[in-house]
């Protein structure tokens, strides 16, 4: 799948609701039947009316007095309180604790067709083998009965292909997955990392903790912290982020983080503190790789919200000066605010 990490403060593809930045102006965006009806009241005619009856027929009201046997009670000599047999024409008569049952029964049966939708998973496109899947990522998946397998790496494939420009549906496949292997860490990495860009952040959560107790990965911290922050935790994302493991990650996999960082910090209203972390990160970095653009983007979006307009347009230019494959709107960003400080 692809990488989700950082997106927040990142400069990512697009807008993010919570603060990232925003993608360039026409990049693509990311992203039961009713129940049946009560049934029929059996045949038509089955309960006669007093009309239909034949000469000579008489109904148990139409008897007197002397009808009766010895000891037999008349209709009206029910004791108060007892209760009436059924009605004729008519089931049992139901009250509300039968109501309840009725709840309660069709629950599970909801519930069912829940689970088999999400097993069931979107449709898969007939191009979508598997074999776009990793060797590695494929490796996990022999432990499987082939035909499990396949279809499992297929749900995977196919939500690593839209999961930029349609990330709930991508989460649906990797729902489904799941569904059939539960315990391969790499599915639920990649339940993690879909539940991610589609905002769903609790389950991100969730899945990528799971994947970690599984294989015992770190690579995962830089989401699991930006999820506390949609979350409304930052500072067990900045908890996150001191982490031992995160001194050994790699350059790209560091910057992530720095950039969790310094958005907990600024979630925290210490626009200071988040500054002197994006400035020990290398932001001069000669490399045009994705993640120097993106720390470059995230400083210049904190000088900003500082305050310090020609230090942030400063930025934006050397933001865009390197994104070449215009990840950001640093061009855009640069051009508001330089009618800011003339007009200042």
């Amino acid at each position: 799948m692809a990488d989700q990490r950082g997106r927040r403060d990142g400069a990512p593809k697009k807008a993010d609701p919570r603060g990232g930045g925003p993608r360039k102006a026409g990049a693509p965006s990311r992203g039961a039947g009713s129940e049946r009806g009560a049934q029929g009241r059996g045949k038509a005619g089955q309960d006669r009316r007093t009309s239909d009856r034949k000469p000579g027929d008489r109904s148990p009201a139409d008897r007197t007095e002397r009808d009766r046997k010895p000891g037999e009670r008349r209709q009206d000599d029910r004791r108060q309180g007892e209760r009436r047999g059924p009605s004729a024409g008519r089931g049992p008569e139901r009250g509300a604790g039968a109501r309840r049952m009725d709840s309660r029964d069709a629950a599970p049966k909801r519930e069912r067709a829940v689970d088999q939708e999400t097993y069931d998973g979107p449709v898969i496109p007939d191009d979508v083998t598997g074999a776009e899947l990793s060797p590695s990522v494929r490796a996990h998946l022999k432990g499987l009965p082939e035909k499990l397998a396949a279809r499992v790496a297929r749900h995977l494939a196919a939500a690593g292909r839209i999961v930029d420009e349609d990330p709930e549906t991508a989460y649906k496949h990797t729902l489904a997955a799941k569904a059939r292997a539960p315990r391969i860490a790499v599915v639920r990495e990649a339940v993690g990392e879909s539940a991610y860009a589609a905002g769903h952040y609790a389950e991100a959560l969730s899945e990528l903790r799971a994947a970690k107790r599984m294989n015992g990965a770190t690579s995962y911290l830089p989401i699991m912290a930006d999820c506390h922050r949609a979350l409304g935790n930052p500072t067990r994302a900045l908890e996150l982020a001191k982490s031992p493991s995160v001194a050994r990650f790699a350059p790209e996999a560091k910057a992530e983080m720095t950039i969790v960082e310094a958005g907990a910090r600024r979630d925290m209203g210490q626009l200071d503190a988040a500054l002197r972390t994006l400035e020990v990160a290398p932001l001069n970095n000669k490399s045009r790789e994705s993640w120097v653009v993106r720390l470059r983007y995230a400083y210049a979006d904190t000088l900003e919200q500082a305050g310090r307009l020609n230090d942030a347009l400063t930025w934006f230019h050397k933001t865009n000066a390197i994104d070449a494959e215009e990840l950001t709107d640093a061009a855009e960003r640069a051009e508001d605010l330089e009618k800011r400080v003339e007009r200042d």
